[in-house]
């Protein structure tokens, strides 16, 4: 983490930084404050969680222009 100077507040020490990467094409951002690494779990449960009445007939249906 970079070292803070006495200019910067402690409201800027809960930010996300941008760290620019030699090289790269694009730059990264530090971790939000408060967020961890591990995945968050789906809502779902399957392939099938959160169908409708309409599902199978939209499923089956085909565009028109294939």
């Amino acid at each position: 983490m970079p070292t803070l100077s006495p200019s910067m507040s402690s409201d800027d020490e809960q930010r996300q930084r941008i760290v620019r990467i030699r090289g790269a094409r694009r730059a990264k951002l530090t971790p939000a404050p408060g967020s961890t690494q591990e995945p968050v779990p789906a809502d779902d449960d399957g392939p099938d969680a959160g169908t409708g009445p309409n599902d199978d007939r939209l499923r089956q249906e085909k565009p028109p222009h294939y």
